[in-house]
């Protein structure tokens, strides 16, 4: 587990720690999801969530929304990495495709830039079983705003 800020040559503006990361996940809705960051890149953020009670949906299946709220936590987290001090970005849209289902276990998400620009960003997000096997693939499209005083 990676807990050195990223590289130089790193994609992100922004430095930060994943225990830096993790504690902004204090009283959100990653925390009672299971949502912890797990490794920084140069240029993708990675994190994990268990498939347990807090995840599936009635038919003992990873429920899809949890699947889009570890998507946009990744995305939106590392948009915010690549923004400049006084900027910030939000999710303006995002889908998902869940190809696989999984029952039990953790599964990862690795969010990689597709575009990162100044006025919008977007990011594929893979969610995989701890075999590799993909269970979702997102996309999420960020805006790119001013931050205000």
């Amino acid at each position: 587990m990676s807990t050195s800020p990223p590289p130089a040559s790193s994609l992100f503006r922004r430095t930060t720690t994943l225990e830096q990361l993790n504690a902004m996940s204090t009283d959100t809705a990653m925390a009672p999801l299971g949502i912890v960051f797990t490794e920084i890149g140069p240029d993708y953020l990675r994190a994990t969530m268990p498939v347990d009670a807090r995840t599936r949906q009635p038919y003992g299946l990873l429920h899809g929304g949890a699947s889009v709220l570890l998507a946009e936590t990744l995305g939106s987290s590392a948009g915010m990495l690549c923004c400049a001090p006084d900027h910030l970005c939000v999710g303006i849209e995002i889908n998902a495709n869940h190809v696989n289902g999984i029952r039990e276990g953790v599964v990862t998400g690795t969010a990689r830039p597709l575009h990162v620009g100044g006025r919008t960003q977007v990011w594929e997000i893979r969610i995989e079983d701890t075999l590799g096997r993909l269970i979702c693939v997102s996309r999420l499209t960020l805006a790119v705003i001013a931050q205000r005083a």
